[in-house]
């Protein structure tokens, strides 16, 4: 059998089907604990399924499935499924957000005041909380956060003076009465639709399978276009210059690339090796941060959005330090924008690899001497702290929107000054706070300089230092 039911993704209704997992291992981590017996599962998004004879990538994002509407069995991705009548399947519940990953959802265009979700307690197993959008006549639209707590013999309540048998009633009653909540709960927060996983076997793939679209723009490796893969899937693909890299050095670094994967990492999908080399990625729609900030919309930005978008490029670049890799060109123009207006890095690791004196020596034009620390300029010494002088320099670029930095002074003089300790004066209407970041990012010894991680805490958290986590109830 197979049934429908409303479950909006981006907007669109999409027709669910039935399918049983089958109890064989599934290949995901992300998989039912007991499969002693087949289970089903409601399909929330549109999917192929892939035969059981495909390579399987061996990141376990793919579950082997069979449909009980056709009797098709192969394939699926383990995101684009959820297991029938749990709280997967409800619009309104987002299982693995973040506090921070919940407020930039509901803030994010498509959303309103009433605006919600219910996502899983990141300190108390179990538990829930439920997020809510509001709107203060001071800060503009803001976000509420609320404990769901549970009752010793089941069920749960936010106020204990109205308790219920489970999270649906919850909602049900929140969305016709206040009962101290900040608003009744309006609709389900917009959700995007989750990424589907890239098959192994289209790692190295025929330049014949991608049509290029538009053209986005040119950077320091080559030409940007949006395109299509097989004709049915958006991507971004860089076409590198001829000569600007050797082919096999490209595949090594590429090969370890793709094992970067991370929500506030650009997603690195497949490569053409001949060259012209191409990269194909995932599709951003709003381009690069520096471009952005030059837009009306990107005019529009406060100081809070601001400041969460470097919170988010430091989270990635978290990411990239735990993983013992380097970025080695961190800035605006390689930060890329969704259309949600969250940022993701890209490009981490290329510029290592490019073969061309005008970009690799100091003296050459492309050289991005405003954006690198002064050891990397003067002895080629590249670190995760040369990271973090360039993402002290793109806190610059991000709070002037897009102005280059040190302006009015040419590559040398930036030279000469650095070395008797100049430091760029703070660019106007600076908290003094985010100042002091920017500060520490320039410590003229790359050990005093901060990790990334800290730099994520501190600007995820930098105006909400001396706030409530979450909103008290009436008891």
């Amino acid at each position: 059998s197979s049934f429908s039911i409303s479950k909006k993704v981006s907007g669109h209704s999409a027709h669910c089907v039935c399918f049983q997992i089958n109890p064989t291992p599934p290949l995901s981590p992300h998989g039912p604990a007991n499969l002693s017996s087949p289970n089903n599962y409601l399909l929330l998004l549109k999917i192929v399924i892939k035969s059981a004879s495909t390579t399987l990538s061996g990141n376990g994002e793919w579950w082997n499935a069979q449909s009980l509407l056709t009797g098709q069995t192969g394939y699926i991705p383990w995101n684009f499924v959820a297991k029938a009548h749990s709280l997967e399947t409800e619009q309104w519940f987002f299982k693995d957000l973040s506090r921070k990953d919940a407020e930039r959802q509901l803030l994010a265009p498509g959303n309103t005041k009433g605006s919600f979700l219910i996502r899983e307690s990141e300190t108390v197993q179990g538990s829930f909380s439920l997020t809510v959008r509001d709107f203060d006549s001071q800060q503009g639209d803001v976000v509420k956060h609320y404990k769901i707590r549970s009752l010793d013999k089941g069920g749960c309540y936010i106020s204990p003076r109205i308790t219920f048998n489970n999270i649906h009633e919850l909602v049900q009653h929140y969305t016709v009465n206040l009962d101290g909540l900040c608003q009744l709960l309006v609709k389900p927060c917009q959700n995007r639709a989750p990424q589907k996983p890239w098959w192994q076997d289209e790692w190295e793939v025929p330049r014949e399978s991608l049509k290029l679209e538009q053209k986005l723009g040119s950077g320091q490796f080559g030409d940007v276009w949006m395109g299509c893969y097989n004709n049915h899937t958006k991507v971004a693909i860089k076409c590198l210059k001829t000569g600007s890299m050797s082919p096999e050095a490209f595949l090594a670094e590429a090969n370890l690339m793709k094992t970067l994967q991370h929500d506030k990492l650009v997603r690195l999908y497949a490569v053409v090796t001949e060259e012209p080399i191409f990269i194909i990625t995932e599709y951003m729609s709003n381009g690069s941060l520096v471009d952005f900030l030059k837009t009306s919309a990107g005019a529009k930005l406060t100081i809070y959005k601001l400041i969460d978008m470097a919170a988010q490029i430091a989270e990635g670049m978290a990411f990239i330090e735990r993983k013992n890799y380097i970025h080695r060109d961190l800035r605006a123009a390689n930060i890329l924008v969704s259309d949600t207006v969250n940022c993701k890095i890209a490009d981490f690791g290329l510029a290592r690899l490019i073969e061309d004196n005008e970009y690799t020596a100091r003296e050459g034009a492309k050289f991005p001497i405003k954006w690198t620390a002064p050891e990397a300029i003067n002895y080629g010494t590249f670190t995760i702290k040369s990271d973090v002088w360039s993402f002290g320099i793109l806190l610059t670029e991000i709070v002037t929107f897009g102005r280059i930095p040190y302006p009015g002074m040419s590559n040398p003089e930036v030279i000469q000054s650095l070395e008797q300790g100049y430091r760029m004066p703070a660019p106007e209407n600076t908290p003094f706070e985010l100042y002091s970041v920017m500060g520490r990012c320039w410590m003229e010894k790359p050990e005093d300089r901060p990790t990334f991680d800290y730099l994520q805490s501190v600007l995820e958290d930098f105006f909400t230092a001396t706030e409530s986590q979450y909103q008290q109830q009436p008891q």
